[in-house]
């Protein structure tokens, strides 16, 4: 085979470079060499932490005879869908709507102009329980293409017609971008308790979480609920309430590695006991974040207690097991391990209880031994294979908390000691945008409880600051060239596409939070500069898009039609974080016309936030920031621990929607590249705090309960 795969900054595709099968890369050259042997594209789209991925890479392409057909029948290109979220999205609309489901493996049939005329996902070696075998797909569409062209020409052009269709929808939901101050209209606030009423009526009442199985942690769902709770608003009580129930819940499942931290993807089951093991980056930046929030917010100490672990031992994670050379963040961990040259799922994670019991004796538990034994859940948690996972399924009180701490560390050594769960090395800029802002509140979070005496011993809150700047530094370094962000780099190098959408506005966000917690400017000049740069590349015409440059297949996929996606998936949509964005940096720099096109881009969740929040939920908390002013606090002084002191009393005032900024030492009251510090001094020796809305400030105070009380009479 050529080994177009061997040298790809996806370690998906690198995964398949010895298949027997003469996989192309997607791009022109292989829909041109379809053209020139006038044969169909055969399209497989996956990821590497993806285990029916390896399932059918195994049964089928690893195949000689299932390879030999394919190659001769057709053109065969392998997608990451991590790599390539566009050509994932386009061709994942096409497979639901022809199948009426979707999911990964994806295969697909296209013309050699890039349009869908057959589709589907895992399809197995043998005709299973109604499911074709992908050799018998495959004859089929062979026969469909040598002799029935004008069918597949026909099925085609239908599907381009549908899709261009869904795309004109887009195009309505988020509305045509006027950026005059108020044209967009009042925001309402009405839609927010209605989203939050809609929640409730999805909520597992006996499990917890939302809906039955399979079970996914809501990441941007979970923001809006943390961010509108801490509001006051009608339904708040509520909203924080199922927050907490969800956040408690999902730590102290197996969905969350109870040895060192870090969430997988989801569970299999409605309980949250059996996971599907692959963890993702996106999932852990995400909830990393909000476990942060949560440590203010939750209303008994040993939920704070709970988040506060929870946020150390998943950025410890982070650092552990995703950490690349240079200070990025690497996109997942499988969710096979190989073992004795096979790969089984979640290997490394599952125990029977005499492995449990044997490794508590070598360390010395004793009697221990049973205790902590017992306050795992392993029938629930038991896998079809043998062995079950770690699974609490209920809150433990102090005692039962420490037992697990004292012994758990044992535990950790034996399963390290294991064969361990490959790593996608690739680095996706938006991503690591999102960890930046994890990592940047975690350190904040655990900061302020190290100084209030509430946290765990030795919190790491520098370490969780200085991977957030190393992060940075690396994506503006690496990725960002000559005012364009590349979406993916690995081993050092960025290669491929331009980023999206998502990938702009998801380092902007990381960089605004990371100069919240800093005070260091340069951080939000880069935002800036990509906020702005965002604002130039992906609206054309009045049209928000999420991809700055098309392929022609993609037009010709969606019948040359083309608008961003507003709906979140397990990571919030571009849409959603460009309109967060906008709302920070209006915040910041004061720009009313930055603030208006956010109040567009958040129309469309005043149409769907009630009827499927959970398809908006990061819209809905920037709508609900908006609506709250953001408050912006801006502190500045010489006296350090005064400034420190002032801004923890508005973050935990405040809530996740409060916009900071600070300076601190001489000069602070001077010039500022930040338009919200600007001309805002304090006396020597001192520091002030300055409560705005709007660029409108309250009174400025040095007192930090007269600074508690301006927040709490919704002052300015």
């Amino acid at each position: 085979m050529a080994g177009r795969l061997r040298d790809q900054a996806s370690a998906y595709l690198r995964q398949h470079a010895d298949n027997p099968v003469d996989w192309w890369p997607f791009g022109e050259e292989a829909f041109a060499e379809a053209r020139r042997r006038n044969v169909p594209v055969f399209i497989s789209v996956g990821y590497a932490a993806c285990h029916w991925c390896h399932v059918m890479a195994h049964e089928s392409f690893e195949d000689a005879a299932t390879a030999a057909y394919l190659n001769e029948h057709f053109v065969s290109v392998k997608v990451d869908r991590e790599e390539r979220p566009d050509v994932d999205a386009v061709y994942m609309a096409a497979t639901q709507a022809l199948t009426g489901q979707g999911g990964w493996p994806m295969s697909v049939f296209t013309l050699p102009d890039g349009r869908t005329f057959y589709a589907g996902t895992y399809f197995p070696p043998q005709q299973l329980q109604g499911v074709p075998a992908f050799r018998q797909v495959l004859e089929a569409v062979s026969s469909a293409w040598r002799d029935r062209p004008e069918e597949v020409e026909t099925s085609a052009a239908q599907i381009a017609a549908h899709l261009a269709s869904a795309q004109d929808g887009n195009r309505r939901l988020v509305g045509a971008l006027d950026l005059a101050p108020g044209s967009s209209g009042a925001l309402s606030p009405e839609v927010l308790p209605a989203a939050v009423a809609a929640v409730g009526e999805q909520e597992d009442t006996r499990f917890g979480g939302l809906g039955g199985a399979p079970k996914f942690p809501p990441s941007p769902l979970l923001r809006f609920l943390l961010t509108y709770g801490a509001g006051g608003g009608a339904g708040s009580v509520a909203a924080a309430a199922l927050a907490d129930r969800t956040l408690e819940t999902m730590a102290r499942s197996a969905l969350y590695d109870q040895l060192e931290g870090g969430f997988a993807r989801y569970t299999v089951d409605r309980a949250w006991s059996v996971p599907h093991f692959e963890k993702m980056l996106y999932d852990n930046a995400q909830l990393l974040r909000l476990y942060a929030h949560w440590s203010r917010l939750a209303p008994a100490p040993a939920q704070r207690r709970l988040a506060l672990r929870v946020s150390t031992d998943t950025a410890g994670w982070l650092a552990k097991r995703l950490l690349v050379d240079g200070g990025g963040f690497a996109s997942s961990l499988d969710a096979d391990t190989v073992v004795d040259g096979r790969r089984r799922e979640g290997a490394t994670y599952v125990w029977t209880g005499e492995e449990l019991r044997a490794v508590l004796a070598r360390a010395g538990a004793g009697t221990e031994a049973d205790a902590v034994l017992d306050l795992l859940d392993l029938e629930t948690g038991r896998m079809e294979e043998g062995g079950s996972t770690l699974h609490f399924g209920r809150s433990l009180d102090p005692e039962e908390e420490q037992l697990w701490l004292r012994w758990s560390p044992a535990l950790l050594a034996a399963r390290d000691s294991r064969p361990q769960p490959e790593r996608d090395d690739k680095v996706v800029a938006g991503w690591n945008g999102l960890a930046i802002a994890g990592l940047a509140d975690a350190a904040l979070a655990l900061a302020d409880a190290d100084d209030a005496g509430a946290g765990p011993e030795s919190l790491p809150h520098a370490g969780a600051l200085n991977l957030a700047r190393n992060a940075a530094e690396y994506l503006l370094r690496v990725h960002y060239r000559d005012g364009v962000l590349i979406r993916v780099s690995h081993n050092g190098t960025a290669r491929g596409i331009e980023g999206l959408l998502e990938d702009y506005a998801g380092v902007a966000e990381g960089l605004f939070a990371l100069f919240a917690a800093t005070g260091e400017e340069r951080w939000y000049r880069a935002a800036e500069e990509l906020v702005l740069a965002a604002e130039q590349r992906f609206i054309t015409d009045g049209v928000l898009q999420d991809t700055a440059v098309r392929t022609g297949q993609l037009s010709a996929a969606q019948g040359a039609v083309a608008s961003a996606d507003p709906l979140d998936g397990p990571a919030p949509s571009g849409t959603a974080l460009f309109a967060g964005v906008l709302v920070t940096y209006a915040a910041y720099s004061g720009s009313s016309r930055h603030r208006a096109l956010a109040e567009a881009l958040l129309a469309h969740v005043q149409v769907v936030g009630a009827r499927a929040p959970r398809a908006g939920g990061w819209a809905l908390s920037v709508l609900a920031s908006a609506l709250e002013g953001p408050r912006e606090l801006a502190v500045t002084g010489t006296d350090s621990e005064l400034v420190q002191h002032l801004l923890r009393t508005g973050r935990a005032a405040g809530g996740p929607a409060v916009v900071t900024a600070f300076r601190e030492g001489a000069g602070t009251g001077g010039d500022s590249s930040v338009p919200l510090l600007r001309d805002r001094g304090a006396p020597e020796g001192s520091a002030l705090a300055y409560l705005c809305r709007g660029m409108v400030c309250s009174r400025p105070v040095s007192d930090p309960e007269a600074l508690a009380e301006q927040f709490g009479n919704r002052q300015p």
